[in-house]
């Protein structure tokens, strides 16, 4: 119409498309799935169309993956690809204060090699109040199931945390992950891009880790690594003080929390 100066009816005519159609009013399909897509988009900046659409899952609303694609191209939601540095462009939501053993645990990985040069990754998840090292597990390569299974076996052992922090690493934001947290009901919370300190309990053990274990031995394959770190994990939790426990270790500090836990049930009973 606009090239060719030709009236609406005429063009409609000429593509074989009823006039009826170009003056309808088109309102937007599915408005309440987009708003909860534009929620959910604005706390996870950097998930695509298919984890929002686990998360909308959650909350019941079933679709096929071409419409969630298309919700999502036309509201814009599409994630930039980074350049450069990463950086920090808000804040996540408040992190709990531990102030009980499982309140709170972090988990980072931290990198290394064996004699032949071939790299090795260590998974470390440590629990915020007590300090202690709750899992190391070395090898190669980790997926979001792999770290699910050790959480598993962690909670088995240790009881479900309160919520657990980490960076936005592939292997803690797969779908393999948020499909877990939503099978165990772990709250998660992911510290901004950028931003190490704001999970500086587990980045300080990682220091700890490689000044007195990791820079000190040197691994000649994977079964080694993983039992000179078992021994390490060991006199870090039983042996080696704290000073941010007034140089109690992690094991002494679980059982002295555990007194304070018991001691006034213990009075209650007495008195009853």
């Amino acid at each position: 119409m606009a090239d060719h100066g030709l009236s609406q009816r005429r063009a409609a005519h000429l593509v074989g498309v009823d006039p009826k159609t170009l003056r309808r009013d088109h309102p937007l399909d599915c408005p309440e799935i987009r708003t909860k897509m534009r929620d959910l988009a604005a706390k996870r900046r950097r998930f695509g169309y298919r984890r929002l659409g686990v998360l909308l899952a959650r909350d019941g609303y079933e679709m096929n993956h071409k419409k969630l694609f298309r919700l999502y191209k036309e509201e814009g939601l599409t994630v930039r690809r980074r350049k450069g540095r990463k950086r920090a462009t808000g804040s996540r939501s408040e992190m709990p204060v531990p102030l009980q053993p499982g309140d709170r645990w972090s988990l980072d990985f931290v990198s290394d090699s064996l004699q032949s040069g071939r790299k090795l990754r260590i998974l470390a998840v440590i629990d915020d109040c007590t300090r202690e090292n709750l899992g190391l597990i070395a090898d190669f390569s980790f997926s979001g199931e792999r770290v699910a299974r050790e959480l598993d076996q962690l909670i088995r052992l240790y009881g479900k945390p309160g919520c657990i922090v980490s960076d936005n690493g592939t292997e803690f934001t797969s779908r393999a992950m948020l499909k877990w947290q939503d099978k165990v009901g772990v709250d998660w919370h992911f510290i901004d891009p950028g931003k190490p300190q704001q999970n500086g309990l587990v980045e300080s053990f990682n220091g700890r880790l490689r000044d007195e274990c990791l820079n000190e031995e040197v691994f000649s394959n994977l079964n080694e690594a993983r039992t000179i770190l078992g021994k390490w994990r060991h006199d870090y939790n039983n042996t080696r003080p704290h000073s941010s426990l007034e140089n109690l270790t992690p094991a002494q500090e679980r059982q002295r929390l555990a007194t304070l836990d018991t001691a006034p049930l213990a009075q209650a009973k007495e008195r009853a």
